[in-house]
This record gives structure tokens, C-alpha cells and sequence, in this order.
């Protein structure tokens, strides 16, 4: 799986390089390809924003080096192109496995006041929000998503991981304990100490649907 993205700050995603996706990077499983759509100004400032037509606060991101950065990547019409913005689709792990369906991505990280409506026009396919606030930039959204959908790829993390975690099937995921079997007074559900597989299928099945039913009941609906 390949992630294309175009941002003004292509050194915030050298963070990606550690833990779980940094591992699938050296392990050739992901590649993100960031791109500095600085790079594709036509002017000797390297400036990529302008003030907007009709006045208003802030800049906009104007439309030629963002369609000169994307026509760079050279990718197929099919692909994908995600613009990160509060105005977006809410992102859920069923959007997650459908993206994690394709080999390639990109994604356009927005600034400012955001980015010449013409560009969502002429490139954009799907507008993507993490959330019903607004950020400085679509860096640290972009890496949300990249993060959630190289879960999915395959040999990144184990499947049966993935099986079994929240929104999965609808549901939370059950609690988890590990050693020591006491702590502040608390001690691990017997069941989990019993060693029958059954019994313990059926209490994490159980503890789910509680959880889910206390902390996003609107999953059961």
C-alpha cells in the first residue's frame, strides 16, 4: 500500500517511521511518499497561497501547485484522492477497510483557509473529516487515517488482532489484563485464569456487548 500525500510539511510524517507503521515501512509493506507542493510554485518565493476573491480572514491554497503536485505522482484516474477537511465524511473503520482495499492513495493536506474549491473539483473524490473540530493543517488528520488503514494491510499486525478489536462488529472491544494477577486490590477475572477457551469466549462476548452498551450505545442501534 502505497500513500501519497501532498502537504506543505512533508517532514511531520518522519513521526510514521516509528513503532508498528515504522516496521511495516522497512518491512515493505507501506510506503508514504510525502510531497512538498512548495516544490510546484511558480514563483521564486515558493508561494502556494493567495488572499480569497470576494475578502474574507486568512489565505486560501491556491489551485496550480496542488494539481502540479498531483499530476507528479502520475497515478491512475482510480485512485483515490482524499482531501482531510472538517467538512468531510466522518472516518470510520468501515471507510478504513475500503480504502485498505486499494494499493495506492493520496491524500491532500489543506492549510489556511483551506484549498481553491476548483482543486476539489478537478481532483478531490472523497472529503474526509477525523472529527467535528478544526486544526491548523490535515497533517496530523492524514496521519490518523494512514495509521488506521495500515492496520489493515495485510502483515502489518496480526489478523486475529483485528478480528477481535472494537468496531469490528459493532461492538467494543472486551477488557484486557495482563500480569500481575493482583493490583491496588483488583484482581483478573477468574474466568481469564481458567483456561477454558469457551468459557472465556463467552465472557469477552458478554463484556463486550456491556461495554458497548455503556460507553456507544448508538453502535447497537
Amino acid at each position: 500500500m502505497k500513500f501519497n500525500v501532498l502537504t506543505l510539511f512533508p517532514e511531520m510524517f518522519s513521526i510514521m517511521n516509528e513503532s508498528i507503521i515504522g516496521r511495516a515501512i522497512e518491512n515493505n509493506k507501506i510506503e508514504i511518499n510525502a510531497v512538498n507542493i512548495r516544490d510546484f510554485a511558480d514563483n521564486k518565493h515558493n508561494r502556494v497561497d493567495d488572499y480569497p476573491y470576494g475578502g474574507g480572514a486568512g489565505m486560501v491554497m491556491m489551485a496550480p501547485p496542488i494539481f502540479r503536485a498531483y499530476n507528479s505522482l502520475n497515478v491512475d484516474k482510480s485512485v483515490p484522492v482524499i482531501y482531510m477537511s472538517p467538512q468531510g465524511k466522518p472516518f470510520t473503520q468501515d471507510m478504513a477497510r475500503e480504502y485498505a482495499k486499494y494499493d495506492e492513495l493520496v491524500i491532500l493536506c489543506g492549510h489556511y483557509e483551506g484549498v481553491d474549491e476548483r482543486i476539489l473539483e478537478e481532483i478531490v473524490t472523497d472529503e474526509v473529516s477525523i472529527g467535528d473540530y478544526v486544526l491548523t493543517g490535515g497533517e496530523l488528520p492524514a496521519m490518523v487515517v494512514i495509521d488506521t488503514i495500515s492496520r489493515l494491510v495485510d502483515d502489518v499486525i496480526a489478523k486475529e488482532s483485528i478480528e477481535e478489536e472494537s468496531f469490528s462488529s459493532n461492538l467494543l472491544e472486551y477488557p484486557q489484563y495482563t500480569r500481575p494477577e493482583e493490583f491496588n486490590g483488583k484482581k483478573v477475572p477468574e474466568v481469564l485464569l481458567s483456561g477454558h477457551h469457551e468459557n472465556i469466549k463467552k465472557w469477552r462476548e458478554e463484556e463486550a456487548v456491556k461495554r458497548t452498551k455503556l460507553k456507544r450505545p448508538d453502535l447497537l442501534s
